[in-house]
């Protein structure tokens, strides 16, 4: 059974790779993949009712990450329905790609660690269709806004769910892991963000023109800023409301987005069917990418068979007999979480070690949270933002690893690098 598993995910990860020579939407091969995988594991089951009552836990953890998703993508539409991306946009005047480049790349970097990374490659990837034109420079921005968000989210408890994990199981703590972490992360993000520029040095920015639909159907300066700062507010206090209510992050944004649903109502309530219709969150809703959430489901459901068969414990039990060593051990696992999820790896990494032995905020949890968190950038579908990055501006697996995979390598190996000898000096 486990050996029929491991080679239909192989086989499903592929298919999502090879997706335009195939010609067939990863969406579609993530689906049947889980299908697949669930299927196998249920009738080799001796206890097929125990398989269906992991699935529906699986399916409560997943459809959690899922209306997170939905509610953060319609939040960002509603907030570009009423073009109130220009309060930034407006406010942005270099003409220079490079110096785009190192500006986006750390509103990024501080933006993930203040919301987390899923929702802040969301609004950023967003914004840049409203600054660039031409879709290869957004490619290569939104390689570096997964790589910021990523980077961004790994150095403090809310900005990325592995540290979440780790924060809410006692392994680390607010401070240390925020000080700890903070130069490693800003290294992973320098070391391709510099690289990056180099290569788009002496380029120009070349600005969307505007949709004559913008020009009939304007919107108020007052409507523009309301819907920015409701949004970027809902979008903020999300992890405050996790913190205070301790329910999960979904409840939060949805309910944020039935506040924006009133507002919007309410603020339009005067116009003409005509003139208030794709300022409504009915048609934000419609404009949505249905296809890179339902990639996402099958993404999530298809580890989480690997989870429950504890194929991945296993690979992490087996990566400590042989290799013994913790920073080589904890570096693997970085580079594994750029092919599967970070979370049930991680939380197979937390199965292996308990705080008895290895108490809070040791140089084990620690680089734990910084490799789980970054080693995902290195490929696209290693993380939730690279997931959502490559269904806003349809990024192709292999120019992902052409063109960014090494940059995020190396970015990773240097953080990595500059956390070992940050703790060797310090301790």
């Amino acid at each position: 059974m486990l050996t029929a598993m491991v080679a239909i995910f192989v086989l499903t990860y592929a298919a999502i790779a090879l997706e335009h020579p195939l010609k067939v939407n990863k969406s579609a091969s993530a689906l049947v993949g889980a299908g697949l995988l669930w299927t196998v594991y249920a009738l080799a089951s001796d206890l097929p009712g125990s398989v269906g009552a992991e699935l529906n836990d699986s399916l409560m953890s997943t459809a959690q990450i899922v209306f997170f998703l939905m509610g953060a993508m319609t939040i960002v539409e509603v907030v570009d329905a009423h073009n109130g991306f220009e309060v930034i946009t407006s406010r942005i005047k270099t003409t220079r790609l490079s110096s785009l480049m190192w500006l986006v790349g750390f509103v990024t970097f501080f933006l993930s660690s203040i919301l987390d990374n899923l929702t802040t490659a969301i609004v950023m990837v967003s914004l840049m269709k409203k600054l660039l034109d031409p879709h290869e420079d957004r490619l290569f921005f939104a390689g570096i806004i997964v790589i910021a968000a990523n980077a961004g989210g790994a150095w403090t408890p809310i900005g990325d769910v592995t540290t979440t994990m780790l924060w809410i199981g006692g392994q680390i703590t607010t401070v240390s892991i925020m000080t700890s972490l903070f130069v490693p992360s800003l290294v992973n993000l320098l070391v391709p963000l510099a690289m990056t520029a180099y290569v788009l040095r002496g380029r120009q920015v070349m600005p969307p023109a505007r949709l004559d639909v913008d020009a009939h159907l304007p919107t108020t300066a007052f409507e523009r800023n309301l819907m920015f700062f409701l949004g970027l507010g809902t979008l903020v206090a999300v992890p405050a409301f996790k913190t205070v209510t301790q329910l999960p992050p979904f409840m939060g944004i949805l309910f944020g987005l039935g506040i924006l649903w009133l507002v919007g109502d309410l603020v339009h309530r005067n116009k003409q069917d005509e003139a208030k219709q794709h300022l409504t969150l009915v048609q934000a809703l419609k404009r949505i990418d249905m296809s890179s959430v339902v990639f996402f489901i099958g993404i999530l459901l298809s580890v989480a068979a690997l989870e429950h068969t504890h194929i991945l414990s296993s690979l992490a039990q087996w990566l400590d007999r042989s290799v013994g060593r913790q920073d080589i051990i904890v570096i693997l696992i970085g580079l594994v979480s750029a092919v599967v999820d970070n979370v049930p790896l991680l939380a197979a990494s937390m199965g292996m070690y308990n705080l008895a032995q290895y108490p809070a905020d040791h140089f084990l949890w620690e680089f734990l949270a910084y490799c789980a968190g970054t080693g995902g950038s290195i490929l696209i579908i290693g993380s939730a933002a690279g997931v959502a990055a490559m269904g806003l501006e349809k990024i192709h697996f292999f120019w992902y690893v052409k063109k960014i995979a090494g940059l995020a390598l190396v970015g990773y190996l240097a953080g990595a690098a500059c956390y070992v000898v940050q703790y060797r000096l310090l301790h």
